[in-house]
């Protein structure tokens, strides 16, 4: 069954351009150039990948991934018309899985969708539940529950807690946590890893002067303190 990818940029002639390409790759491609009627059509449309433009009318990429990022964990690769660093820290910060500089060859695109949508679905063949108190890790399902309540986490949030989780009390450095986050090269910036445990902790509301889940190993990395996994099949 082909894989469906929403894009979300007024460049009525790109996404033309780049609904040939990737239906080429076995994609369904659906495209919207208003930012509304792309949001609306998450609640139908299911699409398994977001291809999302920074530059919009009516409201910018920024503030569309922050209006998704509410809702759904669906993966977003960005695009940025000027691929500056803060653009693409920005980005991520509001949960953007991946980002590709304008102009850019298609071909790299297909290279990070199929990278993202690879890393998403791997993580859904693992079997069993984790729980440690409170806190609830449906690895199939890619859902987690804490304290009772969905926790809405986005692609690199959740790849970033089950791999913390497969390794409770163990340190992980940031190249490792990079390694499974991205699957390829980060551009030699890795703000990334940093950006994905801060918004993930507040997801979790764990404090960092005085964390129960994840704790930060200064000039190092990160490690999983929340206790003994209760590990259910």
């Amino acid at each position: 069954m082909a894989q469906t990818i929403l894009i979300i940029d007024d460049d009525e002639k790109l996404n033309r351009l780049l609904t040939d390409y990737l239906t080429n790759f076995n994609y369904h491609v659906l495209t919207e150039t208003h930012p509304s009627k792309g949001i609306a059509k998450l609640k139908d449309a299911f699409p398994d990948l977001i291809i999302l433009d920074v530059m919009l009318p009516e409201m910018d990429g920024f503030d569309v991934c922050k209006t998704i990022r509410k809702t759904h964990a669906t993966p977003i690769i960005m695009l940025t018309a000027r691929g500056e660093v803060m653009d693409r820290i920005v980005g991520l910060e509001l949960g953007a899985d991946d980002y590709l500089a304008k102009p850019f060859e298609p071909r790299e695109l297909v290279a990070r969708i199929q990278t993202v949508l690879r890393r998403t679905h791997s993580k859904k063949e693992s079997i069993g539940k984790r729980i440690f108190g409170k806190l609830i890790i449906d690895i199939p399902k890619q859902k987690v529950m804490l304290d009772d309540k969905r926790i809405v986490l986005t692609t690199n949030e959740f790849v970033a807690l089950e791999l913390l989780t497969r390794n409770p009390g163990r340190v992980l450095n940031r190249d490792r946590i990079l390694q499974e986050l991205r699957g390829m090269d980060c551009d030699a910036f890795n703000r990334s890893v940093d950006i994905t445990m801060s918004r993930l902790r507040q997801k979790l509301n764990d404090d960092p002067k005085a964390p129960v889940f994840i704790k930060t190993i200064w000039a190092t990395g990160y490690a999983f303190i929340g206790g003994e996994d209760s590990d259910e099949s």
